[in-house]
């Protein structure tokens, strides 16, 4: 556990109302409603809750909020600490618009293969990227980082699941159930949520149960992820290659990911998270990002077992973030030919379950 020095109470409190008086100023998230007629003529509506309309473009400002809110109440931040988090991008972006807000210098420890965009949108927040190699060397260098810097590493993998509070306080899934409230199908079937750090599942898992709904969650997870093997076999200490889709998936176990609260998994061919990207830019009208492609697949594979089952309800997931963080990577064809392979398939099968 970070050991730091008290912080200064005033201090402390002018930082957390500066963080609850940001959060006053943003108005909750769109939800999206899907048109799929084929879907509609069987019962089953589609939705997505847009998070790339936070201030920092993504899903992951909700969880940098929590993250600051939950170190300044702990005692770990004060007024000359250096913020140190390990991410990928989006979670880095978002954690150094807060560091900004407090005044606290900020480094993100990342894969050098993070997309330009991202590190450009720190370095505007005011960070400063610190690169590793491979993946899995981003943890004991964002300690090293925090350690010379006598700051604080965030660790957004190990607090993610607790920095929230799951039983409401306008957390992600109290306002999922609001805005459904008047829809077909009110309370949702399947709620279908990537995994990173697991953060987003945990709380979405402990609301359902703790309001007693009768919604059932689901992570699809890329391949080359360890969550899917994990959720099978409760083995802490698997590891495995890594995610080629940003964002979600994890080369090992992360501390945040709570396989009690998922009740499904689908493993996601990075093929089809590409292909369902694209498919789902067209039906918007506007570019999204690659891991919002893995959440359409999961959403689409589990509408075409509930029509095949004759089952009706509502199907709800996310728009993780804007696709114009990623137009020189996932969004160009020849870096994908590159490094994802050839999509052509796999544009055929999600165009069939769009279309089924």
């Amino acid at each position: 556990m970070p050991t730091h020095p008290c912080p200064n109470a005033r201090w402390l409190a002018q930082s957390v109302s500066l963080i609850e008086a940001d959060y006053q100023r943003s108005a909750d998230t769109h939800l999206i409603a899907l048109t799929l007629p084929a879907l509609a003529e069987c019962g089953i509506d589609l939705y997505l809750k847009d998070e790339s309309t936070h201030p920092t473009g993504s899903l992951k400002h909700r969880l940098a909020r929590s993250l600051f809110l939950y170190a300044l109440c702990n005692g770990w931040l004060h007024e000359h600490s250096t913020v140190v988090e390990a991410s990928s991008g989006s979670t880095a972006v978002s954690e150094a618009y807060f560091a900004r807000l407090l005044g606290l210098p900020f480094v993100a420890v990342m894969p050098r293969s993070t997309s330009a965009e991202k590190i450009a949108q720190i370095e505007f927040y005011g960070g400063r990227c610190h690169f590793v190699e491979q993946a899995s060397d981003v943890y004991p260098a964002a300690q090293a980082v925090a350690s010379d810097a006598n700051g604080h590493y965030m660790d957004q993998f190990t607090y993610a699941e607790r920095a929230t509070d799951w039983r409401g306080n306008n957390n992600i899934a109290e306002s999922m159930f609001t805005q459904m409230a008047r829809e077909r199908h009110p309370v949702p079937r399947w709620i279908v949520v990537g995994a990173g750090t697991g953060g987003t599942s945990a709380t979405i898992g402990r609301y359902v149960r703790y309001q007693r709904h009768a919604t059932q969650v689901c992570v699809p997870d890329p391949e080359g992820s360890v969550f899917g093997a994990y959720h099978q076999s409760g083995d802490a200490t698997l590891t495995a290659r890594g995610s080629s889709i940003e964002g979600i998936g994890r080369p090992r176990v992360e501390a945040s990911f709570i396989r009690t609260l998922v009740d499904r998994m689908i493993e996601v061919p990075n093929t089809e998270s590409i292909a369902a990207m694209r498919a789902l830019t067209a039906l918007l009208g506007r570019k999204v990002g690659p891991s919002t492609g893995t959440n359409l697949v999961g959403m689409l594979t589990l509408a075409q077992e509930m029509r095949q089952q004759q089952q009706q309800g509502s199907i709800l997931s996310l728009l993780c973030d804007a696709g114009e963080r990623y137009l020189p990577t996932y969004h160009d064809e020849t870096w994908v030919e590159s490094r994802i392979g050839n999509c052509a398939a796999a544009q055929q099968r999600v165009q069939g379950l769009l279309n089924a």
